[in-house]
């Protein structure tokens, strides 16, 4: 897998950069989206930067290549992955807690109309 997902002598630098310190980051990323009721494309805005963060973090303290295209679609599509599932998780939460008496949860990413309740949708 190296030289194909990561440029570091080892699988534990990318591990630990690329999935765990820029996973939680985009998670929280995604998590600040879905508090605020922003829409998704500004979560994809900011995971594009958030990749070249990371890039910058390889390059500083791994001497990895700082501008390479190949490496940074592989950390931003892994980043875009981890910001997307916190952006529904807590999109879920805040559906069924503020809106309790509409939806239900159907597991950690979805919910539900409640039962015997419609929901109407307007096409625009």
């Amino acid at each position: 897998m190296q030289g194909i997902l990561y440029e570091e002598p080892t699988v534990w630098l990318f591990l630990l950069v690329t999935v765990v310190m820029g996973g939680w980051l985009a998670w929280m990323t995604g998590r600040a989206i879905a508090v605020t009721w922003k829409p998704t494309y500004q979560l994809v805005i900011y995971t594009l930067v958030l990749g070249l963060v990371v890039r910058f973090i390889h390059f500083a303290l791994f001497q990895a290549s700082l501008l390479t295209l190949h490496y940074y679609i592989v950390d931003t599509i892994i980043l875009l992955g981890f910001a997307l599932a916190g952006w529904r998780y807590h999109r879920a939460r805040q559906m069924t807690t503020q809106y309790r008496w509409l939806f239900e949860r159907t597991g950690p990413f979805g919910w539900k109309p409640r039962e015997g309740v419609e929901i109407k949708r307007e096409l625009a």
